[in-house]
């Protein structure tokens, strides 16, 4: 590579590590069998993670981790091509029925990834849809804002969660004006709820369609695990539900579900979906065995949210601030990039407790964080070395 060009990736090194946004990548190797331990490969010493997306450590689900031994057996270890070109199979097929089941739709279709299920559907809908107008929450994730732009339609960012705000953008067009209203159940870093009963009216007062992001919930709330749209019965009034399964189903690929002609439609147009090779059938087995245990068992649920509840609670009474919510996703305000590092690095090397630090542009400058999720599988053990040690080093680092 001709030096002319290096530079230019030197200076964009250069540039994310003076503003403390470069990004490095802890080397850990989860225990089978012993999640939420982890082995720190850096030094060989046994961790506890606690900022895993794995709520509920349906990845160590020993039944799920069988079927995809006997898939791989079966099927081999890829899926062979895109859905279109040898890419398709019954597993993937069968897990497409599960989703819709989970969230009482009619179709349901699995992507490679939640990031091209948000971005890849968004994008079709405006194809399919002429001068379809998108009204997108400021908090949405990243898949939702790639979607939002690269789908080219025009578009309106509501004020997180602030109905007015929304309802006065709606005011401006005609109920005839084609309009997708884009939200979250679950926000990933405050941990807060969207506003799903009152959006889901909103849009019938206006006449537009709706779109959540359920990857959050998925796994965690409901009766049978079917996110907060169940939780709150709205279900039935949220036009399209995307999800995943690499959260609280423990896997890997997302989802949409809707309609059958509406799922139709987005499989024929979404270029993301088209042109990306298909989950393995392993993955696909080993997903449906997780939702499936899912819908019948809450004992998972019911430690997790146990956790939750005295995490959270230590810590107020250790005077450690944190973002208050309702959900799962326990966030403790730093406030400063450096400092944010520091205790998570402190945390890993002195305590063999692995926290990341959440820094810009994952959240905005000033509103740095650690991101701590209790799972399902911590012990009391683990929660009192967290509290302990948490509270020691941020006395020392604020």
């Amino acid at each position: 590579m001709s030096q002319n060009f290096e530079k230019y990736f030197i200076k964009a090194i250069e540039d994310l590590k003076s503003e403390n946004r470069y990004r490095e990548f802890v080397d850990i190797a989860r225990i089978c069998g012993e999640f939420p331990f982890a082995v720190n490969n850096k030094n060989g010493k046994k961790i506890v993670v606690w900022c895993s997306n794995d709520y509920l450590g349906m990845g160590q689900n020993p039944q799920a981790i069988l079927q995809a031994k006997k898939a791989l057996e079966d099927y081999g270890v890829g899926s062979g091509g895109t859905r279109n070109i040898s890419g398709n199979n019954s597993p993937i097929i069968d897990l497409e029925k599960t989703v819709a089941d989970l969230h009482k739709k009619q179709s349901g279709l699995v992507f490679s990834s939640g990031y091209t299920a948000n971005d890849g559907a968004i994008q079709a809908l405006v194809k399919i849809i002429p001068d379809l107008i998108l009204f997108s929450d400021a908090n949405n994730h990243a898949s939702i804002i790639a979607g939002v732009r690269n789908s080219g339609a025009k578009k309106h960012v509501f004020r997180h969660n602030d109905l007015n705000h929304l309802e006065e953008l709606l005011k401006n067009y005609s109920l005839s004006q084609p309009k997708l209203i884009i939200f979250e159940s679950v926000y990933s870093m405050d941990g807060d709820f969207g506003k799903i009963v009152e959006i889901a009216e909103i849009a019938k007062k206006y006449q537009a369609l709706t779109y959540i992001d359920e990857v959050h919930a998925v796994g965690l709330y409901g009766d049978r695990g079917a996110g907060l749209t169940e939780e709150f019965a709205t279900q039935d009034q949220i036009d399209i539900i995307q999800g995943t399964f690499a959260k609280g189903f423990g896997t890997v690929g997302g989802y949409i579900t809707s309609s059958k002609i509406i799922i139709d439609a987005i499989r024929s147009y979404a270029s993301p979906f088209i042109f990306s090779t298909s989950i393995p059938p392993s993955i696909a087995v080993a997903s449906k065995i997780n939702i499936d245990y899912l819908t019948k068992n809450t004992i998972e649920r019911e430690k997790l949210f146990a956790n939750v509840a005295q995490v959270k609670k230590r810590l107020l009474e250790n005077k450690i601030n944190i973002f208050e919510n309702d959900s799962h996703i326990v966030s403790v305000r730093i406030g400063d990039a450096i400092k944010a590092k520091i205790i998570s690095q402190k945390l890993l090397e002195d305590f063999d407790i692995y926290v990341q630090h959440i820094n810009y542009p994952t959240v905005a400058k000033g509103d740095e964080r650690l991101r701590i999720t209790p799972g399902a599988l911590h012990n009391q053990k683990m929660i009192d070395d967290l509290i302990l040690a948490l509270t020691k080093i941020i006395k020392e680092v604020l």
